[in-house]
């Protein structure tokens, strides 16, 4: 079962985006922390679990294959404030949060804050316009 927080297990196009996300925001005073980058469909299973059929919260609705990790093209962030981990989504924290997923747009990565539905603000991806299914049928983004 693998669940990686290396930028390494990125494909290039996507790991580069990572870097310069990381890189500008420190460059603003901001600490970001990688907490997740690939995760095999084994380890994506054990987090569709969570909350269904094991204990803890629902954290995903991918089932494996169906989440954007399982194919190396997203990563999630945390910033740290004075060392510790900011999850909070209001006042300055919300701030904060809105700042880094603007980064990561300028970055020309997609931020989940933005979506409709399942909002994940430590979430990013690039997927260059492609599909699940384009991914899982081995094609890459450039």
């Amino acid at each position: 079962m693998k669940n990686s927080r290396s930028l390494d297990d990125l494909l290039p196009p996507v790991k580069e985006r990572a870097m310069w996300l990381l890189n500008e925001c420190r460059a603003r005073g901001i600490d970001l922390l990688v907490t997740s980058t690939y995760r095999d469909l084994e380890s994506q299973a054990a987090l569709y679990a969570q909350g269904r059929t094991a204990p803890g919260l629902i954290v995903t609705n991918a089932k494996p294959g169906m989440s954007f990790h399982n194919w190396r093209v997203a990563f999630d962030v945390v910033p740290l404030r004075a060392g510790k981990l900011v999850w909070g989504t209001t006042g300055d924290d919300g701030k904060l949060w809105r700042q880094i997923g603007e980064i990561g747009e300028d970055a020309g990565l997609e931020w989940a804050g933005r979506w409709k539905s399942f909002k994940e603000l430590a979430h990013f991806q690039y997927t260059g316009g492609l599909t699940l299914m384009q991914l899982a049928a081995g094609k890459v983004p450039e």
